[in-house]
């Protein structure tokens, strides 16, 4: 029998509950307002950035672990941050890919009671506590994005961004999906969404699938070549802003 987690009664994983008292969710509006400015403040000058998203669950040894880290030194090596959920699995991988040839590696990393811990990969990273909270950071400082084999976490976080670009909420930035025979079922599912047309027949183009590394490499230069102009803002000092983070090896 699987042992069950026990959280106190007041953790902040039970506030979708329902409504509690005013105080309550006062105080807990004020902990996702911190949240943020600490992840604002955390990645504000990393430059640009192209976040991984993939499972937690895949060992050193696996075809898709070695995937990622290739990827991840792809990115580095065209002078772009590599951005991941910070963990363990696909996200070591890309992080570690960047992280061992000269980029810049960094994280958004969960806290949970299980599973996730911060891998290290990574020159800067933030701990963060609402799942909702790290999705917005992981969007926020990105250009693209690379979606690698995955459970719930990677699907939601996929279909969150590729429902921002059809929304043109973020506008036209690349999607790419690596493991073909991983998400054959996916692929099904969007030309049956075309089917019904339940999306648009150019929402296909939003998506590129593939396991070709010089393509994905290929394609997110295309884009950032013809889209991408760098923002530079300038640290503060009396805000104790440092504008280079990247640890010494």
């Amino acid at each position: 029998m699987k042992p069950q987690l026990e959280f106190k009664p007041k953790d902040e994983t039970t506030f979708l509950e329902g409504p509690r008292s005013r105080t309550y969710e006062f105080f807990f509006a004020w902990r996702v307002w911190l949240e943020f400015i600490k992840g604002f403040r955390a990645l504000h000058f990393i430059g640009p950035c192209i976040t991984v998203f993939g499972s937690a669950r895949f060992r050193e040894d696996h075809p898709y672990y070695r995937k990622a880290y290739e990827i991840g030194q792809r990115i580095a090596r065209n002078n772009i941050a590599v951005m991941t959920g910070g963990g363990p699995g696909i996200m070591e991988a890309a992080n570690r890919g960047a992280f061992e040839n000269g980029g810049l590696s960094v994280g958004c990393n969960i806290e949970l009671p299980f599973e996730q811990a911060a891998n290290p990969y990574m020159h800067k990273w933030v701990n963060i506590r609402y799942f909702f909270v790290r999705k917005v950071l992981l969007v926020k400082y990105s250009f693209a994005f690379v979606v690698m084999p995955g459970g719930f976490g990677t699907m939601d976080e996929f279909w969150e961004t590729l429902t921002l670009i059809q929304t043109r909420i973020i506008h036209d930035f690349p999607v790419v999906i690596v493991g073909k025979e991983y998400f054959a079922p996916l692929q099904i599912t969007l030309n049956k969404m075309v089917e019904e047309k339940t999306i648009s027949p150019e929402d296909l183009n939003l998506v590129l699938i593939t396991d070709d590394v010089d393509e994905i490499e290929t394609y997110i230069q295309k884009f950032v070549q013809e889209h991408y102009h760098v923002r530079r803002t300038k640290p503060l000092p009396w805000l104790f802003e440092k504008l280079n983070f990247r640890k010494q090896k």
